[in-house]
């Protein structure tokens, strides 16, 4: 992602946080228990007494393989699990540097929604979060690793995709909007740079800093963000938004699919808003009739006439003539073939990311920056595992170990709009009773810590390869 504006217009109400006068972290707890007997034991309660049943993990529980990406406040590596439940496998690691983000309220506020999102959302086509933890100056997230790369570039070397590669990818995307619709949430910043391939070559959405939750029936927000090419009229005008904007979105990556492009590109972002907020949308005639009808749809300004904006949200999209030979069922569990298997030799390959990357030496380099107390608090009940993992635990766990680019035309560089400024939040909640983990080794105590408004620089999010690729060619 390049530089963001996120120009927040709302006042969010923070609840207080009731505290205890006494502290949530001591060193030592000790309990005393009478046995029939009236003897007393006293134990002590650690995060490993406490919590026997689930698994302490940390840097150490995996071994780095290549390096995926880098950025301005950390990296993104390849890592294989050498101890614990699902030893042997293979992962995706994002480290960041908590100095770095503590600087700014945007990029704590970033880091916090994919945190809270990816514990909360599960879905077969968007990211799975397996682990998140903290040392002392850096935080860890574990994803599953898509080792098919992102959509970007499988569209870069296709150039543009047949409509039946298409609509196979954009019913999955579908699916995916519509599963977090109806979980309150919006995703805004839908493009294929944010679209990665599994494997088997179905789709997961990932980054999702941009999110914003509690977004039901009748509620607006006023956040500008996104990027440019493929934000709706109503960011842009900043009127107010909810779900609707990522069916324009659909709509804009659609087109952006079909004819090599986004529907609407200037040479400036000035000229590129101009022409989404004034100009007649120019379908080329290859298109199909249904094709350009569902262009037309989602790409209405007026976003009450826009398909997708009833209550019945992407149900009405399911049902539009494109998608007639999709069996949505199917679809869903996964049981239609993509149109385009990635060309793997084995979990590792790496080959569908960007050399530049892959051919570092991996090192996780070692953080002994001392933060403040209150920045410290702004990360705690990061420590999270997985439901999944957890019932691995208890059940016992077994691993199977599953050209020529086209020069695109009409593309100008794209821009995604990052946060300058938030409304106090909160810590890290968990998904079962979203308090902090005192018992974490590495989780400050609980309690409420408004970040500070503050305008920053430009979002820096670690970069992935194809984000660094188009900053060299036509798509940038």
């Amino acid at each position: 992602m390049a530089g963001v504006f996120d120009i927040d217009l709302e006042t969010e109400d923070i609840s207080d946080t009731e505290t205890s006068e006494t502290p949530l972290l001591t060193l030592l707890y000790v309990i005393r228990i009478l046995s029939p007997s009236v003897q007393k034991e006293e134990v002590e309660l650690t995060s490993e007494s406490v919590n026997r049943d689930s698994e302490i993990v940390g840097p150490d529980c995996f071994e780095l393989l290549t390096v995926l990406g880098k950025g301005a406040y950390g990296k993104v590596f390849q890592v294989r699990k050498v101890q614990g439940a699902q030893m042997g496998k293979i992962f995706a690691m994002k480290v960041l540097k908590k100095a770095k983000i503590v600087c700014n309220a945007k990029d704590t506020a970033h880091t916090r929604a994919e945190r809270e999102i990816l514990e909360t959302v599960r879905h077969p086509f968007i990211v799975d979060l397996l682990y998140a933890f903290q040392t002392g100056g850096k935080l860890y997230l574990i994803l599953e690793c898509l080792s098919g790369g992102e959509l970007f570039m499988q569209l870069e070397k296709e150039g543009i995709f047949m409509e039946d590669t298409a609509c196979f990818y954009l019913g999955e995307i579908t699916l995916a909007l519509g599963h977090l619709h109806s979980n309150g949430i919006i995703y805004r910043d839908l493009k294929p740079e944010n679209i990665m391939l599994s494997h088997q070559g179905h789709i997961k959405l990932t980054d999702f800093g941009l999110c914003k939750e509690s977004i039901h029936d009748g509620t607006v927000t006023h956040t500008f963000c996104g990027t440019i090419e493929y934000m709706a009229p109503e960011i842009l005008t900043r009127s107010g938004h909810n779900r609707a904007v990522d069916w324009w979105s659909l709509g804009a990556l659609m087109y952006d699919m079909m004819t090599g492009s986004p529907p609407f590109t200037a040479e400036n972002r000035k000229k590129t808003i101009d022409k989404i907020l004034k100009c007649k949308l120019n379908l080329p005639p290859y298109l199909t009739i249904d094709a350009r009808d569902l262009i037309k749809k989602l790409l209405k300004k007026n976003p009450a006439q826009r398909l997708g904006s009833s209550k019945t949200d992407c149900a009405d999209i399911q049902k539009h003539p494109f998608f007639r030979h999709i069996n949505w069922d199917e679809l869903l569990n996964k049981r239609v073939e993509p149109p385009y298997k990635p060309q793997l030799q084995s979990d590792e390959d790496v080959s569908q990311f960007d050399t530049r990357f892959t051919r570092q030496t991996p090192v996780d380099s070692p953080d002994d920056t001392t933060l403040s107390h209150s920045a410290e608090l702004a990360f705690a009940g990061f420590t999270y595992v997985a439901p999944s993992v957890l019932e691995s635990l208890k059940e016992g766990f077994s691993f199977e170990p599953r050209t020529r680019p086209v020069r695109r035309h009409n593309s100008s560089p794209r821009t995604p709009i990052s946060p300058l400024k938030f409304s106090p939040a909160g810590p890290f909640k968990s998904s079962m009773d979203r308090e902090p983990d005192p018992f974490s080794p590495t989780s400050p105590p609980a309690a409420p810590v408004p970040v500070a408004l503050e305008n920053g620089a430009a979002s820096q999010p670690i970069r992935t390869p194809a984000r660094n690729k188009k900053q060299k060619g036509h798509r940038r």
